[in-house]
């Protein structure tokens, strides 16, 4: 595909009011034209409540039967996806190797496009020991500590903190609003937004002679690797000692609490409001669904998933496991435990009629 085609389209993704043709999208996304080629959009829908003049796509074969009613003028379909009946004439497909995939792979160049600012506003704060890398963007009442650096093509947001001797690789996004505390690392390609905290004490405490308690100090900080995304309000305490880790390519969702000396491992992902506490290690590959609680000191295994709203008060070493309940043990001896919890009155009442019975 010819730059200048990608640039063409990319900048019509951006501002919403250029229109771009199918023959253009289907050459970004590598697809096949079913339909008009010359058919044009400047905008996007959802496929049940599509317009002229949008984009939709198709991925779930839930919502087929919007297909063949639609009013979206381009919509982007899997290549092996059978019709059942003619689409409208009004409406050109796109067939790619993945609908989902490259719908997203356009949002992903316009976030990019739109998000691509530059410059320092005031007012501002930059330390003067700090160091700034090429193409960064700093927001108005930013706070740049001393001794940081920020790598090249970095954006931080308006109202973000960052303290000293922090370092934040390239192409990393700070979003409004975020903390990052002094010593902390943020690796490159990495997400971070509003209203996360990055390093704050760990809950340390100890009891002492006057029956109070009195505070560890918390001395380490927090790693973050490559192409991590950390979602809003979400909290990861620094260490006591050494660091909090979180490995490449995990992902966070907003309110979740990730306690001091963590470690989560390789592309695992959490959801909202879980919470793990102190020193527990995650391995690769996990799955944590939401409100799930990880007591302290624990080990779990690469590929663990772990249902929602479960309670994990011990380690699981086996790989792969997938466990439910509070406390949590596997889903399949859950799952029929279950027919008998909720049969538990009829069973009971079973049980005092047999006696009756007997007696």
């Amino acid at each position: 595909m010819q730059k200048e085609t990608r640039i063409f389209l990319i900048f019509g993704i951006l501002i919403f009011m250029m229109n771009f043709s199918a023959t253009q999208i289907a050459n970004l996304l590598n697809g096949l034209v079913e339909g008009n080629a010359e058919a044009t959009v400047n905008n996007l829908s959802k496929i049940e409540e599509g317009k002229p003049q949008t984009l939709s796509f198709l991925a779930n074969t839930k919502y087929l039967p919007h297909l063949y009613t639609t009013d979206a003028s381009i919509v982007i379909i899997d290549k092996n996806l059978v019709l059942e009946k003619p689409v409208k004439t009004t409406c050109t497909l796109i067939r790619v190797d993945d609908a989902y995939g490259c719908f997203a792979k356009l949002l992903e160049l316009y976030n990019q496009v739109k998000n691509n600012k530059k410059g320092i506003e005031q007012p501002s704060h930059i330390a003067a020991s700090a160091k700034v890398g090429t193409d960064v963007y700093i927001g108005a009442f930013a706070y740049i500590g001393e001794n940081t650096v920020l790598g090249n093509n970095v954006k931080i947001y308006p109202h973000a903190f960052i303290g000293d001797n922090v370092k934040i690789n390239d192409n990393t996004t700070i979003f409004s609003g975020v903390k990052i505390y002094s010593d902390c690392v943020v690796g490159a390609h990495c997400t971070l937004h509003s209203g996360c905290i990055i390093g704050a004490d760990g809950f340390g405490f100890a009891p002492n002679s006057q029956n109070n308690y009195q505070k560890v100090p918390q001395i380490g900080n927090v790693v973050i690797e490559d192409f991590v995304e950390i979602g809003a309000n979400t909290t990861i305490d620094r260490a006591t000692l050494g660091s909090t880790l979180i490995r490449k390519g995990v992902k966070l969702d907003n309110l979740i609490q990730i306690a001091h000396n963590v470690e989560i491992g390789e592309n695992t992902v959490i959801a909202s409001q879980s919470g793990v506490a102190g020193s527990t290690k995650i391995g690769k590959n996990c799955m944590i669904a939401g409100q799930v609680g990880i007591i302290g000191h624990l080990k779990i295994a690469d590929g663990v998933k772990i249902a929602a709203q479960s309670g994990i008060g011990h380690s699981i070493e086996k790989e792969n496991e997938v466990v439910q309940g509070s406390p949590a043990f596997a889903h399949g001896e859950y799952t029929r435990s279950y027919v008998l919890f909720k049969n538990l009155p009829k069973l009971n009442k079973q049980i005092n009629e047999l006696e009756k019975k007997i007696k």
